[in-house]
């Protein structure tokens, strides 16, 4: 931060402002690391399209397949699932807890509409592999050119 010269300063309202916004700069730069660590949402997707329909694998280490739901509508996907946190033997304690416990839910929506009838998913060294088959209406069609 530069310094100003004695008598430089602005209006009260202005060097309020002025600290406002520097103190803003400096919340945001001290956090900025934190952000970063800090996955947006569980569980970690990817997603991929083609013209025939979409793939998305998600990571759910832990869970069993009665544990997880899977639903289609239109063009959004939703995953719901719930892990039971471990249980201790008797006495322990925890020294490190990282793994996440609980129920969980996550939407969101495909570019296309989806055929729920085709849909399947198969669990596999803890990542969830869900094919989501484009419905045939929305599906590109070549239209063929015919000369006059």
């Amino acid at each position: 931060m530069l310094r100003r010269r004695f008598g430089s300063f602005g209006s009260p309202s202005q060097e309020m402002e002025r600290l406002r916004r520097e103190m803003n700069y400096l919340f945001d730069r001290s956090f900025e690391g934190l952000r970063e660590r800090t996955a947006p949402d569980y569980p970690s997707l990817n997603v991929w399209t083609n013209e025939d329909g979409a793939v998305v694998t998600a990571e759910l280490p832990g869970f069993a397949p009665e544990d997880i739901d899977i639903s289609v509508e239109g063009s959004t996907l939703t995953l719901r699932g719930s892990r039971q946190p471990e249980a201790l033997e008797e006495g322990g304690t925890y020294h490190r807890r990282e793994r996440r416990h609980g129920r969980f839910s996550r939407s969101f929506q495909l570019p296309f509409q989806i055929d729920p009838k085709k849909v399947e998913a198969i669990a596999e060294k803890g990542v969830l592999h869900i094919s989501l088959p484009r419905a045939e209406e929305e599906k590109p069609r070549r239209i063929a050119v015919k000369s006059a």
